[in-house]
């Protein structure tokens, strides 16, 4: 690894790239730290403290980097892109037309960017206008002399986090472009790991064997996440020869690799969000109904840690049935000459590889969730709920994921530089 490292740094190109993203990622998180204007940040930030563990915006100000308790600028982090993005995956199921642009190549993805682009922006105006509104109730009720936001102040906070969140998009393509890569990933995942230190200062303030315990977990749930990562199926493919005049082609032998998890951390967040936010609802209620919500959707209860575990086991097959088509596979296979060994072409192969694939997604599935609740059970029987965010499933899962993503784009840079090396 270290030998990897002094290659990265060597060669001036690549020593450049990691430099520029360094810059990219102090600029953003210089962003972060500056509130928008005509906001108490201290109170906003006592607001947080008290709803940190079980809600949802505990997991919003996580994925934010913190930006959302100061109300920053970036306050809106990277969250309405990628639901942009996730929103403009699932309309490939109903909207044939952006099916066909995903097929399209680069030009398709072209179009597919742009409007992903557009919907964000709508995204980060119906947000930011939500969160104004939301803390304008919270600071009335923290402060009895808070009589609320003025129309200017509203506009200048929409238009200053709307603006953010541009900003960052833009932030996170020039990484893509001409930093190392993986831009949007790189930047949530910075948001994640500057929880971790804030976090294990808090944690050994309390008690040091709390500490080793948080450690210990941590390091258990990186090594499992590893092998899961890097955990696949590789179905055999053979590829027919064709004489083509005096030539042959064709003959060569690959495989199709499926991934142990390939809905990544979406079913995470997509279940959290979903047994968080009537959770969060109903912190504003009184009466017997808003209690019943409260008390059976704390993260410690029962009822919450199983609901947990089964909606991130559905939403596991059902992000996977909607990320890979079968039936494409198989198209592709039988037009470009291809076809596994023992299964015939066309429907066949459709039906085996979706076998193969309802087959591989369950322990996929069921590590998913195991990596979701087990941290929750420890870290709420120590009572260490001010943990569950920093080192929860989903964290983890994001810091690893990317870390390793962003190793394999490096190495396969300098492996090019060298091949070059080797032909000049």
């Amino acid at each position: 690894m270290f030998d990897s490292i002094r290659g990265f740094w060597k060669l001036p190109d690549l020593r450049n790239k990691i430099l520029f993203t360094l810059a990219i990622i102090i600029v953003y998180r210089f962003g972060a730290a500056i509130p928008v204007p005509g906001v108490n940040v201290n109170i906003l930030q006592q607001i947080f403290q008290k709803e940190q563990s079980g809600s949802i915006l505990g997991l919003l100000n996580l994925l934010s980097g913190g930006a959302l308790a100061n109300f920053a600028i970036f306050s809106l982090g990277i969250m309405p892109y990628i639901t942009a993005s996730i929103i403009m995956q699932l309309l490939r199921v109903v909207i044939p037309k952006i099916d066909e642009w995903a097929k399209e190549g680069e030009a398709g993805e072209r179009k597919i960017t742009q409007w992903t682009r557009y919907l964000t922006l709508v995204l980060a105006v119906v947000e930011s206008i939500g969160y104004t509104f939301l803390f304008q109730q919270q600071l009335k009720q923290a402060v009895a002399s808070f009589t609320g936001f003025t129309s200017l102040n509203r506009f200048l906070i929409v238009i200053t986090m709307v603006t953010g969140t541009v900003l960052i998009m833009w932030l996170g393509e020039l990484i893509t472009q001409r930093g190392i890569g993986n831009g949007m990933s790189i930047i949530i995942t910075i948001n994640i790991l500057s929880a971790f230190a804030p976090a294990f200062l808090q944690i050994g303030r309390t008690n040091s064997v709390f500490l080793g315990v948080v450690l210990l977990t941590f390091l258990i749930m990186v090594v499992a996440v590893v092998f899961m990562e890097q955990g696949q199926r590789r179905v055999p493919v053979q590829y027919a020869k064709r004489v083509v005049g005096r030539k042959m082609y064709g003959g060569a032998s690959t495989y199709i690799p499926l991934k142990l998890n390939s809905a990544g951390v979406i079913p995470i967040i997509f279940a959290s969000s979903i047994l968080l936010f009537p959770g969060q609802i109903a912190r504003y209620f009184s009466g017997p109904v808003a209690r019943f919500f409260q008390n059976i959707l704390k993260p410690d209860s029962i009822f919450y840690i199983s609901a947990f575990a089964l909606l991130i086991i559905f939403f596991t097959y059902f992000y996977t049935a909607i990320t890979f088509n079968p039936k494409d596979t198989a198209d592709n296979l039988k037009k470009y000459g291809g076809f596994i060994p023992g299964v015939r072409p066309g429907r066949a192969t459709t039906e085996y590889i979706n076998h193969i694939l309802t087959r591989l997604t369950l322990p996929g599935a069921i590590f998913l969730a195991l990596l979701a609740i087990i941290p929750t059970i420890i870290f709420n029987s120590i009572d260490l709920q001010s943990a569950i965010r920093a080192f929860g499933g989903a964290a983890i899962l994001i810091i690893v994921g990317v870390t390793l993503e962003t190793v394999r784009q490096l190495e396969s840079q300098l492996v090019m530089r060298h091949y070059e090396g080797f032909l000049k």
